[in-house]
This record gives structure tokens, sequence and C-alpha cells, in this order.
């Protein structure tokens, strides 16, 4: 009997140190008011879906609310200075205002024809539309909630996205291979630059006052001296070069190519295309890690995610996801990785850990939660809740 009892006693303080050292390790204390929420733009179901991403001591990942916005909402974007998020709504021509302490839209703001990519100013005053379907950009006034101006551009605007100090606004327009270089302070393009055929996405590293344009019809990168208005070169990189990731640090541009399954790395300080690599089935989006050491891509023919390892140069684990990957995120700890599935009308997420013996993985999927109809777009705001009155 008294072997027995020994044997359970050693049994319960190994189980006891094995469960220490395998739980789930919580994130720093960020103190009852902090608040970290994912809003979800669903195309489909003209909602936005935001998800708890507050540690209590871990995330919950689960969707807490689902806002009406208008008719088929497209780009989101978060205020760093203010409590709101963005939401442009294309067929419905405006842009819902959502507060984020309350999480329920507050305001509507008309702009003009098919709006597609919204983007705000370093200080949270103001924000910038792209409409598609009148060849202009509106200006929004984000304290007073309307318009304070129209800018005509190319035809087709696609993207509008500013520089990092705010100062300049480039603009692709898809229409007439162009791209519109916007004064922000005065509000008049001060030039119009011809480019490669279909310009869409856009990356600006504002130390070199450089542009950096995809065309995926040309399978061309456009670079621009923003400085001078001048096209510099054209750098051809792999078949439909669809989205471009600029690494924090900004010496190197990363570029997923649909159609070729791989990823282009751009030297920016050369402008030169310094390699390429085998990354998945039909990328997507990237987003590259806070250190520059860690590439994410969707792979949105393989419904999977890709991480490399940029520093190594190869792809270092492939994770399962759910139908059609396309936009990511990553928390404001970066421990987890939010992949948003347009064919199954959910969110994906996967965690960064510490390997073990018996889980030597660095990557997990997690969770999967389901979001609206055809989610495309993500924002990730972090912020402290207003202290309650008298304390």
């Amino acid at each position: 009997m008294r072997k027995l009892l020994l044997i359970v006693v050693f049994l319960s303080v190994i189980g006891g140190l094995l469960w220490w050292h395998l739980r789930p390790q919580p994130l720093p204390d960020y103190g009852p008011l902090y608040r970290e929420y994912a809003y979800v733009s669903n195309g489909k179901s003209n909602t936005v879906s935001v998800l708890d991403l507050t540690p209590r001591p871990l995330p919950r990942f689960n969707v807490i609310k689902s806002i009406p916005v208008g008719a088929n909402p497209t780009g989101i974007a978060a205020n760093q200075k203010k409590n709101e998020i963005y939401v442009v709504n294309t067929d419905t021509s405006n842009v819902s205002v959502i507060d984020a302490v309350r999480n329920q839209a507050v305001a509507t703001i008309g702009v003009q024809g098919k709006p597609f990519f919204i983007d705000v100013s370093p200080d949270g005053r103001r924000a910038f539309v792209a409409n598609s379907g009148s060849a202009n950009v509106s200006v929004i006034d984000l304290e007073h909630r309307n318009v304070l101006g129209t800018i005509r551009v190319g035809t087709s605007p696609g993207l509008a996205r500013l520089s990092s100090d705010g100062t300049l606004l480039v603009v692709s327009n898809r229409g007439d291979d162009t791209v519109s270089v916007i004064d922000t302070d005065k509000l008049v393009v001060r030039a119009t630059v011809p480019v490669c055929r279909q310009p869409e996405d856009i990356a600006i590293l504002t130390v070199d006052n450089k542009a950096f344009v995809a065309c995926p019809t040309a399978g061309q990168v456009a670079v621009i001296d923003l400085k001078i208005a001048r096209l510099l070169t054209l750098l051809d990189v792999g078949k439909t070069p669809v989205n471009l990731t600029l690494k924090p640090d900004g010496g190197e541009l990363i570029v997923t190519n649909f159609d070729s399954d791989n990823v282009s790395i751009i030297e920016t300080t050369t402008n030169e295309v310094g390699s390429s690599y085998l990354i998945g089935t039909h990328p997507a989006r990237g987003v590259v890690t806070a250190d520059s050491s860690r590439l994410y891509v969707s792979n949105f023919g393989s419904n999977s995610v890709a991480v490399y390892d940029i520093d190594n140069g190869k792809v270092i684990a492939s994770l399962p996801v759910g139908s059609h990957p396309d936009a990511l995120a990553l928390s404001a700890s970066e421990d987890y990785l939010l992949v948003l599935n347009s064919g199954s009308g959910d969110v994906a997420v996967i965690e960064k850990r510490s390997p073990t013996k018996l889980e030597p993985g660095e990557y997990a999927l997690l969770t999967m939660t389901q979001v609206g109809l055809q989610p495309n777009n993500i924002a990730v705001k972090a912020f402290l809740m207003p202290s309650p009155q008298g304390k």
C-alpha cells in the first residue's frame, strides 16, 4: 500500500511538472483597460466582424460583434491616433466610421464612384480614398467627418497610399497606366508618371524618396523617384505580381507573383531583382515581422500559409488553413497570425510558439473562427479603453 501511494505521488509530481512546462504561456499583463481587436470586412455580407484578440490571459479569437456597414465593404484601415476604424463600401460609394470603444458604426461619409481603398494620415486627421469609378481621390476630414476635397487623377485608380511622413500620396491608375503623385498639404497633383500596364499595389520607401508599383498584367514592378516624379526603371519579376511587402528596415521589397508560384526579392538600394523563391500555389499576400526575420505568405491556390525565413532564404513551414486564403495580419505581439479565408468565410489563427520535445514545430494552427461571406481585408487595433470617470 505504501509503495502504491509513493508511486501515485511520484506520478502526480511528474505530471505537474510536465503541465507546467507545456502549459500555454500567457502574454504580458497589459492591464484591465487594454483592448485588442481585429476588424474583418465581409464583402458579400455587408458587415464587419470584430474578433477579440485581448489577452485574458490568452486571446479568445471569438467574434464579439458583427457590425452592419454599406454594400460590398472592401478597404479597411485603423486610425493610429484615434480609436476608430474606417471601412470603404464599394457598391454604396461611402465610408463607414466604426467606434472601436463601442464597436459600432457611428457615421457614414459619402465619397464618389466605386471607392476601393483607404489610407489614413500619420497624424490621424485625414483619410484618402481612391474612387475607381470616378477617376478621383476623396480627402476626408476625420475630425469633422466630411469630405474636405476631391482630387482628379487618372482612370480607374485602385490604390492611394501615403508616404510614412504623410507628405505625399501615390495613386495607381489602372485604366491609363499611370501613377499620380499628390502633395497632401496643397492637395494638388504634383506629377503624373507613365509606368507599366495596369498598375496596382504600391510600396513607398520614404527615406529614399522612392515608390515601387506592381503591374500584374506586365509582370513588372515600376520604380519611381518621388523627389523629381520620374520613372527610374521597370523591373521584370514573375507572372502576375499582385502584392508588395516592404521589410520594416526598408532594405528589401518582397513581390508575390500569383501565377509564378514564387516571390521575388528586390534590393531597394540598387533597384535590382536579387533572387526568386518558390513559395506555394498562387501566392496572394505577404506580411513581414517587425524584426524583418519572417515572411508569411497566403497561398490562395493551395489553401496554405508559407513561413519564409528571410535570412536563410527558405520556406521553413507550410500550414494548411481554410479555402482561398488571402489577406493577412499579425497581432500586436506578433505571436499570432490571422489569415482570412475568402472561400470558406473564416479566419485561421496561427500561433508562433517555443518548440518542445513533444511539439517541435515553431508554428501551429490554433483555431478557425467563422466570420461573414467573402472576407477580404483586415485591420488590427490595440488601445487602452477610456478610464471610468472619477478613477
